[in-house]
């Protein structure tokens, strides 16, 4: 992997997980107690033996750059290796990045400077795992000018995302960015399936430097690889399909798109099953963070009645105090307190939140370094929880991003 270069495109606003993301970048969002979710794509980086790394970003960084540079400063710079974070710096113009394709343009001169064989465009808010090495072999071994990793997904959900239609070589004949048909094309790999997009590319470089500059001089274009470069050069190119293989060791493939409230949640509550879907504890494949100096998670008070501090089907994270109140199949993130007699189910509380005494929290994620007051109800009345200022999501779970 000495020839190929990672762009991270990480510089998304993520109005969709607002508000969430109301001081941070989406890819700095806490996910599953003690990571962020760009630490997901970047181990992926690491594990597949990736040491020349690009970070794009844009909106409100800082918090995203210092998580960067103190969890991730593993790599040797007398061997050429390296994290780069780039902000936006107007290089090309007067603009701000205006798309995922106009971003990784706008720094063409540091790419040609690394001067790599082969790049790599990927995610930074997507919870996978991936060996991007046997994409690169399989990009190699079909002689692609461009390969893009395809997920098996059903018919049905095909409006959501990117299509691929795939000939019998798996060469790319046709994409459609979100069909409203009925009648997606059928996946090469699985033909009750339809291959999706996963946002992950493999160039060849000096395709991607001519499909870049010829995009940013298309009026048109609204400068996305998935709505615009992609099917601009299906004719021009060799573009071929990868069918995704999950190191996850689980029967299913795992790939989460956590760009809503709804799927974040989700996706956050998959790990506190009793056999997750996706599995954190594989030494095989280990998912790398910047850990914080935080003393052992403790857990007080075991008396009969209410009072007992315990965690069930739970993630507790280091620095938590569960001090004689109860917690069910949650997400406790570094620094969580969690006071006597409250009763905590179904939920994530980001770092630092403080419940309470005698408060009940149901089906809610709670925001970084919120406090809640004693005896507060949560989750219960969703139409009381608007009034009180919380935001609810479609499928109902309160989100409270401030103290009150």
């Amino acid at each position: 992997m000495s020839n190929v270069l990672a762009i991270l495109l990480a510089g998304g606003a993520g109005e969709r997980l607002f508000p969430l993301t109301q001081d941070t970048a989406k890819p700095a969002v806490p996910f599953g107690g003690a990571y962020r979710i760009i630490d997901f794509t970047l181990s992926n980086c690491i594990n597949s033996g990736l040491r020349r790394i690009i970070v794009l970003t844009q909106y409100k960084s800082i918090d995203l750059a210092r998580h960067i540079r103190d969890g991730w400063n593993i790599l040797s710079a007398e061997l050429h290796e390296y994290i780069e974070i780039i902000p936006p710096m107007k290089r090309v113009g007067e603009d701000w990045y205006l798309g995922t394709a106009d971003a990784v343009f706008q720094n063409f001169e540091s790419i040609e400077a690394e001067a790599p064989e082969h790049t790599l465009i990927l995610a930074g808010d997507h919870i996978y795992k991936m060996n991007y090495q046997e994409m690169l072999d399989w990009h190699r071994l079909h002689d692609a000018d461009i390969t893009i990793a395809t997920l098996r997904i059903p018919p049905e959900q095909a409006d959501r995302v990117g299509i691929a239609e795939i000939d019998t070589d798996y060469r790319i004949v046709g994409f459609e960015e979100k069909p409203q048909h009925g009648n997606p094309a059928r996946s090469r790999f699985d033909a009750t399936m339809v291959s999706a997009s996963m946002g992950i590319y493999a160039f060849n470089t000096e395709v991607l430097l001519r499909a870049l500059h010829e995009d940013a001089q298309n009026p048109d274009s609204t400068h996305d690889f998935g709505r615009d470069v992609i099917p601009a050069v299906l004719k021009k190119a060799h573009v071929t399909a990868y069918d995704f293989r999950d190191p996850n060791a689980k029967q299913s493939r795992y790939w989460r798109d956590v760009g809503t409230l709804d799927a974040y949640y989700e996706a956050n509550m998959d790990l506190v099953n009793v056999v997750p879907e996706f599995n954190l504890y594989d030494r095989r494949w280990p998912i790398r963070t910047n850990v914080t100096q935080q003393p052992p998670a403790k857990f007080v008070f075991a008396q009969e009645g209410r009072r007992m501090g315990v965690a069930i089907d739970s993630i507790v994270s280091a620095g938590s105090i569960v001090s004689g109140g109860r917690v069910l199949h949650s997400v406790l993130s570094p620094g969580v307190r969690v006071n006597s007699y409250c009763e905590v189910e179904y939920s994530i509380l980001m770092p630092g939140v403080d419940i309470g005494r005698y408060s009940r929290i149901r089906r809610a994620i709670i925001n970084t370094g919120v406090k809640i007051p004693e005896s507060s109800v949560i989750g219960f009345d969703l139409d009381e929880d608007r009034a009180r200022g919380h935001s609810v999501t479609d499928g109902g779970i309160v989100v409270v991003a401030k103290s009150f």
